[in-house]
C-alpha cells in the first residue's frame, strides 16, 4: 500500500492466463493540489497491448496537471497507427474537492462514500486509436473518506458487488480480492482501490 498525504492506495494486477506479461498498465501520483489515476488497456493482450498502453501513460506522466479532458485528447492523438487502447482516468482536485473521471472503452470506477453510497459510472464506448471522437468527463463533489475503485475489463461485476470494497482500508480491500477472486484471470485484470482523506494523519 502506498499512502500520500491525502491518498491511500493498493493495487492488484494479474496477466490474462497463458501470457506472462499483462496488457495493462496504470500510474498515479499526488501533487500538494491533486491526485491523478489511470489505467490503460491494450487492445488484445500480450506485448504489443502492452506496448499501446504504455504509451498512454508516459503522456499522462508527462502531463499531469493538464485536464482529464485535455489529458484524453492528447493520449488519442498519440495513438495513430498504433494498436489502440481503452483509457480510464481519475483526477481528484484537492482546492477545488471536485472529482473527475473520464474512461473510453471498459475502463471503470465506482466510488463509495463513508455512508456506503456506492456510484457507478458508465464508459464512453469505443477505443482511442487517433480518430476524433467525443466523450464525457464526469465530475462529482469530492468528500473525505470516499474510496474509489477503478478497474479494467478483467474484473466482474460479481466481484465488485462484494461488500469489502466498502472497506475504509485499501490494503485489506486488495488483499481480500485477491483471496476470493477466480485465481485464473480470463482477461488482463489491473484493481486498484483508493480512499482520499482531506487531510493528512
Amino acid at each position: 500500500m502506498i499512502s500520500g498525504k491525502r491518498v491511500e492506495v493498493s493495487v492488484y494486477q494479474k496477466p490474462k492466463k497463458g501470457n506472462y506479461q499483462c496488457g495493462d498498465s496504470y500510474f498515479y501520483t499526488e501533487t500538494d493540489n491533486e491526485f491523478v489515476c489511470a489505467i490503460a488497456d491494450g487492445l488484445g493482450s500480450g506485448e504489443f497491448a502492452k506496448e499501446s498502453s504504455q504509451i498512454v501513460i508516459e503522456i499522462i506522466k508527462s502531463n499531469i496537471h493538464a485536464t482529464v479532458e485535455q489529458l484524453v485528447k492528447v493520449c488519442n492523438s498519440q495513438l495513430q497507427g498504433k494498436r489502440g487502447a481503452v483509457l480510464g482516468i481519475l483526477k481528484l482536485d484537492f482546492n477545488s474537492k471536485i472529482s473527475s473521471f473520464s474512461s473510453i472503452g471498459n475502463i471503470g470506477i465506482m466510488s463509495i462514500t463513508n455512508n456506503k453510497d456506492k456510484k457507478r459510472n458508465i464508459p464512453n464506448s469505443g477505443y482511442l486509436a487517433g480518430y476524433h471522437r467525443t466523450f464525457k468527463v464526469m465530475k462529482q463533489k469530492l468528500e473525505s473518506g470516499t474510496n474509489f475503485i477503478m478497474f479494467s475489463d478483467g474484473v466482474q461485476d460479481k466481484e465488485l458487488s462484494q461488500c469489502f470494497f466498502t472497506n475504509k482500508n485499501v490494503e485489506s480491500i486488495i488483499r481480500t480480492y485477491e483471496q476470493t477472486s477466480n485465481k485464473v484471470r480470463v482477461d488482463d485484470t489491473t484493481l486498484i482501490a483508493m480512499r482520499y482523506v482531506s487531510e493528512s494523519p
